[in-house]
């Protein structure tokens, strides 16, 4: 019986699927006493570390967890899933994990790192062990703000270590404990293995029988294993780990005016043809299992007409997600009406109500877009954040990897910098009328209503209340193919420290090094040029190889 422990934070239904896709059957843990009869129990967890050990203790199960692992069953940690079987961590001070590996989870210290560590890095195995054999090759999908520390002390738990401005814990085991730092379930391929290896009892097998079984995989080519090597690099051989650029394929939906979701992209941000009707580049959950086949290393939905709807009676939206995580194993981002509503009865829902749904029905991440730009300007008017605001809400409960906030920026040019309040840059693009300088306004409704609040300020503003990611648009590059606004980009990385997605502009492959090597964004993000299968993702990914630019193969 395969069991998993769902304390209700963030995303389970992608390592439910998961499980599934690989032929198993879970069952949820409903009470304390279902954790003691698990053959094979699975922990997944997403979020702030005290608050998934209080959940634990607030539902009883922390003791019974306890008493599971000490009895050395079959246990596959994910995420907090494997911080939590540290002693504590920086994140929650006071709070105590469950002891059993020795040692702290500590924040990512270096200033020059964005956090959090977001994205495809690789794995440096410490030791020999059945669960990650043969899978040094591979990069497998991340995203924390806080890991593991090695010590002599837990030297005999720490089967692997990941580089990321120094060296962590990405995974351990001992006996039939195991944990991963990584998402496996978002990982593709690799990570499937990773958990296939787990399920059938393999990775938990004495020592000998478990090497000998993937030894005997490898060497006969089964299916399964991705290793392109048997033989397993030692901690002092092996090179250190690199975190890859992110290559995002993004969906803009909407309802076409037969009522049917679709695939579209605007011109800057005109998603209509010139008859009228909405442009149709294909159905969503077919196109994201598309994308994901070809090698896009994350999915964005961007709901494009919410802001008009109440979102949780968008059923359809919803659905989408349902089925598409049921195939596509890399993370999912949802954008669109992540806002307090009420609904035509009077029942008023917050934020994090449809938050919450998304998450339960597939999303990793959530994009708030319109609303951040009311919250930046509440909080200028406050001199602060109150602990209200969209951004603030999820990421207490969720984490901060699991907010996104999109901007929809256009230039604004001025003669001067002194003609305004707003930080202006001198640009190499002049303006219509030979301006040199400019500030880039956040816009809301699509795009159709400039704010007083500049890019910059909003990015700032937002990772103070806690988000953890910023996709950059542009309204004067969208739909152009002329290539990323470096100088957008450039001004917003350098202002925060949390990881930028660069969008809007892209035409050639060309364009994806030239933004990750001018820039320093972590990800960059197309549309229409995939759509419309004019650029391949696997050419992108071959220039930035040939500009030895960091990819997942």
């Amino acid at each position: 019986m395969i069991s998993l422990l769902d304390y209700g934070a963030g995303n389970v239904r992608s390592v439910r699927n998961a499980i599934a896709k690989l032929g198993f059957e879970p069952i949820d843990i409903r009470r304390p006493a279902d954790i003691l009869a698990a053959d094979y129990l699975i922990f997944p967890g997403v979020g702030a570390f005290g608050a998934a050990m209080q959940r634990l203790d607030a539902l009883g199960y922390s003791e019974p967890l306890k008493a599971y692992l000490a009895a050395d069953r079959p246990f596959l940690g994910i995420c907090i899933g494997l911080q939590s079987l540290f002693e504590g961590s920086e994140e929650s001070p006071g709070v105590p994990g469950l002891g059993l590996i020795p040692g702290q989870v500590r924040r990512f210290a270096d200033p020059q790192l964005a956090v959090p560590h977001m994205g495809w890095n690789g794995l440096r195995p410490q030791r020999a062990g059945a669960l990650l054999a043969g899978l040094e090759r591979q990069r497998f999908y991340f995203v924390h703000s806080y890991h593991a520390e090695a010590t002599a002390e837990n030297a005999d738990w720490t089967l692997a270590e990941t580089d990321y401005g120094g060296a962590f814990i990405s995974a351990v085991q001992r006996g039939r404990v195991a944990a991963v730092q990584f998402h496996p379930e978002k990982s593709g391929a690799a990570g499937l293995e990773v958990l296939r290896r787990f399920l059938s009892g393999e990775a938990v097998l004495p020592a000998a029988t478990a090497g000998a079984a993937v030894a005997h995989e490898q060497s006969h080519g089964h299916p399964s294993a991705i290793g392109t090597r048997s033989s397993q690099a030692g901690p002092r051989d092996a090179e250190p780990t690199q975190l890859a650029k992110r290559v995002i394929a993004c969906l803009d939906v909407r309802s076409n005016d037969a009522g049917d979701l679709v695939v579209t992209k605007g011109d800057q941000y005109d998603v209509r043809e010139s008859g009228g009707e909405v442009r149709n580049l294909g159905k969503p959950v077919e196109l994201a299992r598309r994308y994901y086949e070809e090698g896009a290393d994350e999915i964005a939905f961007l709901n494009i007409t919410a802001f008009r709807d109440f979102p949780l009676a968008d059923q359809p939206m919803l659905e989408v997600l349902r089925r598409t995580s049921e195939n596509v194993f890399v993370p999912l981002t949802i954008g669109g009406g992540i806002r307090a509503f009420t609904d035509a009865e009077g029942h008023a829902y917050s934020a994090l109500d449809v938050a919450g749904e998304y998450f339960r029905s597939g999303a990793d991440k959530i994009s708030i877009g319109s609303d951040a730009v009311d919250t930046v300007e509440a909080v200028r008017a406050r001199g602060g954040g109150d602990g209200s605001s969209a951004i603030e809400q999820i990421a207490r409960v969720y984490g901060n990897q699991a907010v996104v906030i999109s901007v929809d920026p256009r230039r604004v040019y001025v003669r001067t910098p002194d003609t305004t309040e707003r930080p202006a840059i001198e640009t190499a693009i002049p303006g219509p009328n030979g301006e040199r300088f400019c500030w880039f306004q956040c816009t809301v409704k699509g795009g159709r209503e400039g704010r007083d609040v500049d890019a910059v300020e909003l990015a700032r503003v937002c990772e103070q209340l806690g988000a953890g990611e910023i996709l950059l648009n542009s309204i004067d590059r969208d739909g152009t193919g002329s290539g990323f606004d470096l100088e957008l980009i450039s001004a917003v990385r350098a202002a925060v420290s949390i990881p930028v997605i660069a969008s809007s502009g892209a035409g050639e492959p060309a364009h994806f090094s030239e933004v990750f090597a001018c820039t320093g964004a972590e990800a960059a993000l197309a549309a229409g040029i995939f759509h419309r299968r004019e650029v391949p993702i696997a050419a992108v990914k071959a220039r930035l190889r040939a500009d030895r630019i960091p990819i997942r193969d």
